[in-house]
């Protein structure tokens, strides 16, 4: 991609070097010899980056910058300066400069600097890219649910999201989508342009854990030699997402809390205190009032954290979203393998709402992708579904009153293929809002099949 750049600089041999130099790159270069005209082609032009001269007549370099900075944010500014002046050079680089030259310098070094400036443009439109889709993949209305507290926990996360501060804790099982949920907050609020960080604080020992969310000076511990930005501050002015919370050590609850308290914290080895503006949002698959009872987890934290408390109960609890989940994920993974599935078979609908599903929707994801893999297209049977759900025998609650139970007039527990045939038939209304015409599709059969069965069904025949 072509980007354009505005050179300003007083010195015409300078700047005829210059633009001719990054012409032959493949730039498209405006320029102009003094402070003001710089601006007007800032304003004419819109350039995509801008190399500006500190020293100018008129208004200098710094002022320009800030009159870029103002005007036009999203322009990309490489300072020059001569070595007598470069305290100056500095002090642009605290007002928002890319980089800055040192004078005299070889016209390779300046190539250099403005090809990493123009990778850094690259990167931007890929992030603005990836956050518009982003936004439609996590948007809250994607969620299929049918069960209503997962529906009213959804509503008070979408809430949530709008005020872009508010400390969320998420809670559920692991696989039941937390991170999914998490997602969506950060790409529903305001901060949805800037980062989303996420870390797993199970996955890190503690001294590890602690460096990467603090980051460190040089010289802090054994092999620091180089300063590293932590990634609470990569994460400043979007959104830090800490999975599994829990696993947090005494001495980084403390760090973190300082965080939530004084939006401020220091890195390993420092002295001075760095501020940040991020919106942290938490989750655990572990009860944190039972930790803090048994004083594994501070409380002054646990507080902070669940300003907002959302829980996502596991697959098991709310069986009336099993098919309607698996047939979503069945439209989504014929698009990603490129495959022509319309649904399940009776047989295999039943073992599936039956199964208790231990790894949640994270192993309904596995399980459909794996089965789409191994099974012949069209609709996928109960022979192709995995060992552990074919072989699944449910528990039989003692206390539940026979109506409840599935037996046959002979006493035994099971049902004839006609009835799994109409309980499937109604999964997969429900599951498409009793779209008929989308439920023939799924079921293979015509409309005039289904509607016959219906009003047979209900007694019209």
């Amino acid at each position: 991609m072509a980007y354009s750049i505005l050179v300003i600089d007083d010195e015409s041999l300078t700047l005829r070097t210059i633009s001719r130099a990054l012409r032959d790159e493949g730039f498209d270069v405006f320029v102009a010899m003094n402070g003001e005209d710089g601006l007007r082609a800032l304003a004419e032009e819109k350039p995509d980056l801008a190399l500006v001269d500190v020293v100018l007549p008129g208004i200098d370099g710094i002022e320009v910058l800030r009159q870029i900075k103002k005007q036009s944010p999203t322009t990309i500014v490489v300072m020059m300066s001569a070595f007598k002046v470069v305290d100056r050079a500095v002090e642009s680089m605290k007002l928002g400069a890319y980089d800055y030259l040192t004078k005299p310098f070889h016209l390779s070094d300046m190539a250099n600097t403005i090809r990493r400036a123009s990778e850094m443009l690259d990167l931007r439109i890929r992030v603005r890219d990836s956050v518009e889709t982003a936004k439609g993949r996590y948007d809250f209305g994607r969620v299929v649910t049918k069960n209503a507290k997962v529906a009213d926990m959804l509503e008070i996360a979408r809430k949530a999201s709008e005020s872009d501060r508010t400390t969320i804790l998420i809670q559920g099982e692991s696989g039941t989508g937390k991170g999914v949920l998490a997602r969506a907050i950060h790409y529903g609020s305001p901060r949805a342009s800037m980062a989303l960080i996420e870390l797993n604080c199970a996955a890190l020992p503690d001294a590890l854990l602690e460096s990467e969310m603090f980051g460190f000076e040089p010289g802090a511990f054994t092999d620091a030699r180089r300063r590293k930005e932590g990634l609470i501050e990569r994460a400043h002015n979007g959104t830090l997402f800490l999975d599994e919370v829990g696993n947090m050590s005494a001495n980084v609850q403390a760090k973190l809390l300082r965080v939530l308290e004084e939006g401020s914290f220091m890195r390993l080895g420092g002295t001075k205190p760095i501020k940040v503006d991020v919106r942290i949002i938490t989750a655990t698959n572990a009860n944190l009032k039972e930790e803090v009872a048994q004083g594994r987890f501070r409380e002054d934290l646990y507080y902070r954290l669940n300003v907002v408390p959302l829980y996502i109960p596991p697959l098991r609890d709310r069986k009336e979203d099993i098919m309607p989940l698996a047939l979503d994920l069945l439209q989504r993974y014929n698009l990603e393998l490129k495959k022509n599935f319309s649904g399940f078979t009776p047989a295999a609908a039943e073992l599936m709402v039956n199964y208790p599903w231990p790894g949640n929707i994270r192993e309904l994801k596995n399980v459909i992708e794996r089965t789409m893999i191994l099974s012949r297209e069209g609709d996928i049977d109960a022979a192709f579904l995995p060992e552990e759900i074919r072989d699944y025998i449910p528990e039989v609650v003692e206390e539940e009153s026979p109506s409840h139970m599935d037996v046959s007039p002979t006493g035994d527990q099971f049902v004839s293929l006609r009835e799994l045939e109409e309980r499937y038939i109604h999964e997969v209304l429900t599951a498409t809002g009793n779209n008929k015409a989308q439920t023939a599709r799924i079921l293979g059969i015509h409309p005039t099949s289904l509607m016959r069965r219906l009003k047979k069904e209900s007694g019209g025949e």
